[in-house]
């Protein structure tokens, strides 16, 4: 090789590429002052004040409004939103799954033979699909409803707005929010924020709007990406919504919010906080999270159909005390 030879260009690290994407997606995450978040966020406490129930947002729905669900499912096609439990650590799992057997059919009587396992999950990551119960995210020292967090938590869990408040199940209609799909691309890079008019704008694409009593799903092919490209730090970097983006929503009359990241776009707009939709939703209004749900399938699956709404199923564990619960969540078509 001559002198004049250009030098070879080497694979960029996976340190390089997130700043990449960074880089790339820096102009859609408009920052937002503390004070000005803060604004936002007693706004929304105060229209969400006055309520003494630990269900939060979700005890809004009546068994009217769950027949009213049902009735979104045409073809009874059910479709899993959960990724499997991993086991494997990565660099978006430092908490991997524990499963193991514990009985082979060699410690009981041998007829007939019995098989056991045990599992074993630190669920609030970036790896497994999970429900956010209110009490999970507290904000200036309260949780949900105003409560003190100090005073609510203790080494059992919480004495407040915790999972088995919701123990009868959520059946709501799902509204899934395809950007990818109506943008023409797989997948939102890492860091992608979406503000109010983005989510507007997939929504009509689609035709679908948002009504009260709904569960918005915001896909932004994140699973995707993943299983082409593979796993990175998506707690650096991972798109989802912005927090001017939470309001329109949750005045539209959604009670749940998920997404196939945790919702927030990351790195947080609000230099000072790390997860401040978290906050916006499950502090200051009650309104649950399904994070790191797959739905890819679904995306498929309602592409398909010509229709992006259907009837969601969430069942959590019944955890005294839980800040939430590993699910899998069902969208009948």
């Amino acid at each position: 090789m001559s002198d004049d030879d250009p030098t070879p260009s080497q694979p960029l690290t996976p340190q390089e590429q997130l700043q990449q994407w960074l880089q790339s997606t820096a102009h859609t995450r408009t920052p937002v002052s503390l004070a000005d978040y803060d604004a936002l966020f007693d706004s929304l406490a105060a229209a969400h004040s006055g309520t003494d129930d630990p269900r939060g947002a979700l005890a809004r729905v009546d068994d009217a409004a769950r027949l009213r669900a049902l009735a979104a499912a045409r073809t009874g096609r059910s479709i899993s939103l959960a990724w499997p439990l991993d086991t494997h650590a990565g660099p978006d799992n430092a908490k991997p799954a524990l499963h193991h057997m514990t009985d082979l059919g060699d410690v009981e009587e041998p007829e007939p033979s019995c098989h056991k396992d045990f599992l074993g999950i630190d669920y609030h990551g970036k790896a497994t699909t999970h429900l956010d119960a209110a009490c999970h995210i507290g904000y200036r020292g309260r949780l949900y409803g105003g409560v003190e967090a100090r005073v609510a938590m203790g080494a059992s869990g919480s004495s407040w707005a915790s999972v088995d408040a919701l123990a009868g199940g959520i059946l709501l209609r799902g509204v899934l929010v395809d950007v990818p799909a109506a943008l023409g691309v797989d997948w939102l890079e890492p860091g992608t924020a979406l503000h109010p008019s983005d989510v507007a704008a997939a929504a009509e694409a689609h035709g679908v709007d948002v009504q009260p009593g709904d569960a918005v799903l915001i896909h932004t092919g994140h699973a995707r990406r993943r299983r082409r490209l593979g796993a990175w730090d998506s707690g650096a970097a991972s798109a989802g919504l912005h927090v001017d983006a939470v309001r329109p929503l949750l005045d539209a009359g959604a009670v749940l919010l998920g997404s196939d990241g945790d919702t927030d776009v990351r790195p947080s707009p609000v230099a000072e906080l790390h997860s401040p939709v978290h906050a916006l939703s499950l502090t200051a209004t009650g309104t649950p999270l399904l994070d790191n749900l797959d739905l890819e399938a679904l995306a498929d699956a309602c592409a398909e159909a010509g229709r992006r709404t259907f009837a969601l199923l969430v069942a959590p564990l019944v955890v005294r005390g839980g800040t939430g619960s590993p699910v899998n969540p069902l969208a009948v078509l």
